[in-house]
């Protein structure tokens, strides 16, 4: 499916509010239990952001954002990256040489590897899959085994979303994410973010949707 033909279903995307985001790694957390990740994985990390400075300082909640033109697709020499209808990126790690290109293509360090090396020894990659798994057979003993829960699957959103405190990790269909991100800040005022363009915004949306919703 082309990239045109993607941007006009819906896509299935994550953001965070920084306003509300408070660095308590529930959602990290949340996601290594739920998938039974090994301690070198980390498919969802919580940054902040000018720490330090008053009035400047914000956390976010990162992970593979999910690209509308997703690098990691185009730089794998195995083709093991696949976009779905819905806009979520997965990967076949049966397919995967653990060449680490899209570690290097990846602007959130998403992919992560379960062991330090050069060129083939790193492992097969894992990366944040919003809980939709992989493409084996939906909920087999495989496809678990390989990539986690399914909640997609079974009508649930993902684990780290469910267990946000502040539900500031907001994940959906992208032009409704965006309106839940805007009546947010008008009800506070404020039609603009703390940030001129929150991170990641203009990465994993695409032009498309920030020329829709200028003020996010």
């Amino acid at each position: 499916m082309s990239i045109n033909n993607l941007m006009e279903t819906a896509r299935m995307k994550f953001y965070c509010d920084e306003n509300r985001c408070i660095h308590c790694d529930g959602c990290s957390i949340a996601c290594a239990e739920a998938h039974e990740l090994p301690v070198e994985i980390s498919r969802r990390k919580v940054i902040t952001l000018n720490e330090g400075k008053q009035g400047e300082e914000f956390s976010l909640s990162i992970a593979c954002m999910h690209c509308t033109d997703a690098p990691c697709e185009q730089v794998c020499p195995v083709d093991c990256f696949y976009i779905r209808e819905d806009g979520i990126v997965l990967h076949d790690k049966d397919k995967c040489i653990g060449c680490a290109y899209c570690l290097y293509a990846c602007p959130f360090g998403a992919p992560q590897f379960p062991r330090d090396g050069a060129f083939g020894i790193k492992g097969v990659m894992d990366k944040c899959t919003m809980c939709a798994g992989g493409p084996d057979q939906t909920n087999s003993e495989h496809e678990r085994e390989l990539y986690g829960q399914n909640r997609i699957a079974e009508g649930k959103v993902p684990m780290c979303a469910a267990m946000c405190s502040t539900k500031a990790l907001l994940v959906g269909e992208s032009e409704a994410v965006s309106n839940i991100v805007r009546e947010r800040a008008l009800s506070v005022g404020n039609i603009h973010s703390s940030q001129p363009n929150a991170y990641g915004w203009d990465k994993a949306y695409g032009s498309s949707i920030l020329n829709r919703y200028p003020n996010k």
